[in-house]
C-alpha cells in the first residue's frame, strides 16, 4: 500500500481499535499491530508516526509489555497514550510511581497551547482518565504540557525528538477535544496530508485481487449481510465469472432472510452472480445440540461453514481461493497480540486450523464497518443494501443464550420480525439513528399469567444501539409507546414468550451481540 500510514502498537488497551478508527477519520490510513512488532518490520511498514496504546499493566511488572528503546531513535514521531505515556517516560529515564490518588472518568486538564498537540484546544479541556500509576518525573529533554489537580504530568513532550505523551485517552468520545489532539499529531507533528480515500481503496483492491487470482477459481462465502455483499461485488468486478458465491442457509437466519438473499444475489437478481444456495439447517443443528458455551458455538459454526464451502468447492472443481467478508473489528475482537480475545468471530478465531483452499482472501479485513459501507456505495451497491441491518455470520446462534434448538430459533425469528417491523413502521430507525437493533432469546424462564392461566415461558431481550463504527455503541432511547406496542405484540403473537426485557447497556462494557 502506497498510502501514508500511522502505526498503532497495542499494549493490551481496551481502546486500541478506537485509536486506529480516529486516525482514519482524519483520512490517514492506520493499522494496529502487537507491541512486540520487530523494529525491522516497523521500518518496513514505513509509518509517518507511531502511537502507543494504553494497557492494564504497570511498567515495573515482570510481564509488562515493553518495546525496544531503539524505537525512539528511528526519527519517527511517537505519541504515547496512558500506559504508552508511562512506558515512554520509564524507558527514557523518567520516573513512574503508583498514584496517591487514581483517576477514572471525566477529568479537566490544563494544557499548554504552545504545544503542537494542543494548539487548537482550549486551555482547560475535558478528557477521560483511567490510571493507577502516573509519571512523577519527566525524562531529560521533556517538558510538561498538561496537568490536572491530581496528576502533575497529564501530558509531556520532547519537541525536538518529536516524542509526545498524554496520560489520558484522547480517542474516546468523553475527551471533548480528543480528535483535535489526534488530528494535530497526525497532521502537524507527523506531516500527513490525508490521502486515505475509499475510492482509491476499491480500485487498488480490485487490481490486487485480479493480479493474485489470475485464472484461478474463487468461492465467496456470501451471507447476504453488508460485509459479505460488498466483498462479493468487489470480487465480481475483479474476476467476473471465475467467482461462485455460496450462500449457506444454516437455519440460524432471520425470518424469510434466506429467500430475500436469493432474490438479490441469485440468478434473478441484479448482479447475475454464480449463486449456490445450500440448505444446511439440519447439520448445523446437529453439531450445536447440547452446546451452551458461546465460544464453542462460534467455533462450531465457523468450522461447519468451512466444511460446507469445501464440499461445494469440490462440486465446482479445483477452487483455489475462499473469500470472506471479514472486517477489522472481527480481527481485533478475536485477539491481537496481548489484547484479550473478546469473542472469536466465525470467520477469524472460529476458523479450523486446516482448510482445503490455497488461500483465504479477505479484501475488507482492514476496514471498519462505516468504511465498508462507503466502499459499497463506491461500487454502486444500492443504499438500501449498504445500510441494511447488520447480521453476524453465526446468526441467531449467538442471539440465543444457551443451547440452540429449532424451537428456540422459531421463537427468536418471530420476535425479531415483530421488533424490526414496528421499528420501521414508527420510523424510529431513522429518528433515533439506530446502528443495530434485534431481539435475542434469553435462557431465563419466568412465571406469567395469560388467559387466567399460569405460564412458565421465556423472556425476550430487545437490543438497540447507536453507533457508526461498531467498536463503541450507546444504547438507543426508543420511545416508550413504540416499546409498548412491540412488547404486547411479542407476548401475544410469539408462542413460548411471556416477558420482554430492554437491554440498556452500552459498548463497552457490553458487546453489541449477546454471545
Amino acid at each position: 500500500m502506497d498510502n501514508e500510514k500511522i502505526l498503532v502498537l497495542d499494549f493490551g488497551g481496551q481502546y486500541n481499535q478506537l485509536i486506529a478508527r480516529r486516525v482514519r477519520e482524519c483520512n490517514v490510513y492506520c493499522e494496529v499491530k502487537p507491541y512486540n512488532m520487530p523494529l525491522d518490520k516497523i521500518k518496513e511498514f514505513n509509518p509517518k508516526g507511531i502511537i502507543f496504546t494504553g494497557g492494564p499493566n504497570s511498567v515495573y511488572g515482570e510481564d509488562s509489555p515493553k518495546v525496544d528503546k531503539e524505537i525512539f531513535n528511528l526519527g519517527i514521531p511517537v505519541l504515547g497514550i496512558c500506559y504508552g505515556c508511562q512506558f515512554m517516560a520509564y524507558s527514557l529515564g523518567g520516573e513512574v510511581l503508583h498514584a496517591p490518588k487514581s483517576e477514572y472518568g471525566k477529568t479537566l486538564v490544563n494544557v499548554n497551547k504552545d504545544s503542537l498537540l494542543f494548539k487548537d484546544c482550549n486551555k482547560e479541556t475535558q478528557v477521560w482518565m483511567s490510571h493507577t500509576d502516573y509519571v512523577s518525573k519527566v525524562p531529560s529533554g521533556f517538558t510538561i504540557t498538561g496537568y490536572t489537580n491530581t496528576c502533575p504530568v497529564a501530558a509531556m513532550e520532547n519537541k525536538e525528538a518529536k516524542l509526545y505523551a498524554v496520560q489520558f485517552h484522547p480517542e474516546v468520545m468523553h475527551s471533548v477535544e480528543g480528535m483535535t489532539m489526534l488530528k494535530a499529531f497526525v497532521y502537524d507533528v507527523c506531516g500527513c496530508g490525508g490521502d486515505w480515500r475509499m475510492s482509491d481503496f476499491a480500485k487498488q483492491t480490485i487490481e490486487a485481487i485480479r493480479a493474485k487470482v489470475g485464472s484461478g477459481k474463487v468461492l465467496c462465502a456470501l451471507s447476504g449481510g453488508v460485509d459479505s455483499s460488498v466483498a462479493a461485488v468487489l470480487l465480481s468486478k475483479a474476476v467476473g465469472t471465475q467467482l461462485t458465491c455460496v450462500f449457506v442457509d444454516h437455519g440460524l437466519l432471520r425470518k424469510n432472510e434466506g429467500d430475500e438473499v436469493e432474490a438479490v444475489f441469485g440468478p434473478k437478481g441484479p448482479y447475475k452472480l454464480n449463486f449456490v444456495r445450500v440448505n444446511a439447517k439440519d447439520r448445523f443443528y446437529a453439531k450445536l445440540a447440547g452446546v451452551t458455551e458461546p465460544e464453542r458455538k462460534r467455533k462450531i459454526i465457523g468450522e461447519e461453514f468451512i466444511r460446507v464451502f469445501e464440499e461445494e468447492a469440490k462440486k465446482i472443481g479445483s477452487v483455489d481461493y475462499l473469500v470472506q467478508g471479514t472486517i477489522y473489528p472481527d480481527v481485533i475482537e478475536s485477539g491481537l497480540g496481548k489484547s484479550a480475545t473478546i469473542k472469536s468471530h466465525h470467520n477469524v478465531g472460529g476458523l479450523p486450523s486446516v482448510v482445503d483452499f490455497k488461500e483465504i482472501i479477505e479484501p475488507l479485513r482492514l476496514l471498519f464497518k462505516d468504511e465498508v459501507r462507503r466502499v459499497g456505495l463506491e461500487l454502486g451497491i444500492p443504499e438500501y443494501l449498504v445500510y441494511r441491518q447488520p447480521f453476524p455470520g453465526p446468526g441467531l446462534g449467538i442471539r440465543i443464550i444457551g443451547e440452540v434448538t429449532e424451537e428456540k430459533v422459531k421463537i427468536v425469528q418471530d420476535a425479531d420480525y415483530i421488533y424490526r417491523e414496528e421499528i420501521a413502521k414508527a420510523g424510529v430507525d431513522k429518528s433515533c439513528h439506530l446502528g443495530q437493533y434485534f431481539a435475542a432469546l434469553t435462557n431465563m424462564r419466568s412465571v406469567g399469567v395469560m388467559g387466567d392461566g399460569r405460564t412458565y415461558d421465556y423472556a425476550i431481550a430487545l437490543r438497540a444501539v447507536e453507533t457508526s463504527d461498531f467498536m463503541t455503541a450507546d444504547w438507543a432511547r426508543i420511545p416508550y409507546d413504540v416499546l409498548d406496542i412491540i412488547s404486547r405484540r411479542i407476548v401475544n403473537e410469539v408462542s413460548g414468550v411471556n416477558r420482554v426485557l430492554l437491554d440498556c447497556t452500552s459498548k463497552p462494557p457490553a458487546t453489541i451481540e449477546f454471545e
